[in-house]
């Protein structure tokens, strides 16, 4: 089943599914956090685009992160700035109990805008080479921000209902799927506890505003970018003979790279091998000493991913080899950023349905979209604790008619890291996140006995 298909299955379910669920908490406390959402829906619609505005790519998010601070700071969180470079981590302490952890990313994109929103961004950045880029949040990054600001406050209006610890993370580069593990490696733990519960959300404009989705097994991919420096000899364009020609090298290695998934990986475990660019030389008439491709791995198994960059090394080796490439100029291997795939626990998701139909209703809870390619580095927050869970929910950004649209014509909206990529009515869709994310929390931090 290819993507387009899987998504319309989940669809598909989406029209299906009513009164699955039941109701698992306090009237009471629900009430209050739906009216605590519903109250901040005009301030968070205006952070939100304001962020939205005045976006920043990642581990230079210091104007957001500034913001997250100070109002994390006015509400009485003991704040701490700066882990990982921009990251921010909060801390409520409340009593005896678990220790919860909420994270939201707050990095945007080199995109260009292509909407018609009066508050698009236009915004240009040097980058460290001295080019120049558009920033865009075309990821949703800007609402994560918003609605974790937004159960911040309900989590400190309703501490008289819950016992525990409460983490909020304001994570940078995720986009880079660096910055979690660049928090870590900052010491975050020496400045939070290490939590019980991990929970992550992300907005997709396949479902839409209002609606939210949990759903068990693979949700998201591993990721590795690997960078392939590829090292010949340099020379006039007219005498190739005295060379060995890099441009050559580098063009036989992404062919070579083409039959690596189809010919090295199990069929039935999905992985994708990506050159997403390649940087050989620079003038007509010279043949330059080395390059440099950039390549993009995706796998959900550990052992998939050593099959992969095993060939990766293989092909190029052998292939710089064939080239005449001396000993001690073979090529290069740079690992750079990785993340590790999401799963949700069966349990876990069981548990969140009843809760989140409780304070959203259970016409608002979609099937969830299949596991797909995509990446997301907030497994990297916790994975050498073994006492961890984690729970991954996706939160609607989509028209309300995004489903019959595209049951009925097969069309789907521009989606993430598209220039057109759009949150519809976002005052919603920020808003259900906060009501979400809020009693997963407190349900979790709720005292026992």
């Amino acid at each position: 089943m290819n993507l387009r298909s899987a998504i319309r299955a989940s669809l598909a379910a989406a029209v299906l599914l009513a009164g699955t669920a039941v109701h698992a908490a306090d009237t009471g406390l629900v009430e209050r956090v739906q009216q605590l959402a519903e109250a901040q829906s005009g301030d968070l619609e205006k952070t939100f685009k304001h962020l939205h505005a005045n976006p920043e790519l990642g581990f230079h998010e210091t104007e957001t992160a500034a913001m997250v601070a100070k109002r994390l700071n006015k509400l009485g969180y003991k704040v701490h700035t700066g882990i990982g470079g921009t990251g921010i981590a909060a801390v409520l302490e409340n009593g005896d109990g678990p220790v919860v952890m909420f994270r939201s990313d707050m990095d945007a994109l080199p995109v260009k805008e292509d909407t018609d929103l009066p508050y698009a961004s236009d915004k240009q950045v040097t980058l460290p080479d001295g080019s120049q880029t558009y920033v865009m949040h075309a990821c949703g990054h800007d609402s994560h921000v918003s609605w974790l600001l937004g159960i911040a406050k309900v989590m400190k209006e309703t501490r008289k209902d819950w016992s525990g610890t409460l983490v909020l993370v304001a994570q940078p580069a995720e986009e880079l799927i660096e910055g979690a593990q660049a928090m870590v490696d900052d010491g975050l733990y020496d400045k939070v506890p290490e939590p019980e519960l991990l929970i992550a959300a992300h907005v997709f404009p396949i479902w839409a505003s209002g609606t939210v989705a949990v759903r068990a097994g693979r949700r998201m991919a591993g990721s590795d970018a690997l960078d392939v420096t590829l090292h010949g000899v340099g020379g006039h364009g007219s005498s190739p003979q005295h060379t060995v020609d890099p441009v050559v090298l580098g063009a036989r290695s992404v062919m070579a790279y083409q039959t690596i998934v189809s010919r090295n990986v199990d069929p039935q475990q999905p992985a994708v091998l990506t050159v997403g660019s390649v940087q050989i030389g620079e003038a007509n008439n010279v043949i330059p000493d080395n390059g440099v491709l950039k390549l993009n791995l995706r796998w959900y198994e550990k052992p998939v991913r050593e099959q992969l960059i095993s060939a990766i090394k293989r092909e190029t080796n052998g292939l710089a080899k064939a080239a005449g490439v001396p000993e001690d100029r073979m090529p290069e291997y740079t690992m750079k950023g990785y993340a590790e795939p999401v799963y949700n626990d069966e349990a876990l998701v069981d548990w969140a349905k009843p809760v989140l139909a409780s304070v959203l209703g259970e016409k608002a809870l979609m099937p969830g979209f299949p596991p797909v390619m995509g990446s997301e580095d907030f497994p990297l927050l916790v994975s050498g604790l073994e006492n961890t869970k984690t729970l991954f929910m996706e939160v609607g950004g989509g028209a309300p008619d995004v489903t019959k649209v595209y049951m009925e014509t097969g069309k789907l909206p521009p989606l993430n890291h598209n220039p057109k990529f759009e949150i519809k009515n976002p005052a919603l869709a920020i808003t259900t996140a906060v009501k979400a994310g809020s009693m997963l929390l407190l349900d979790s931090l709720k005292p026992k006995g």
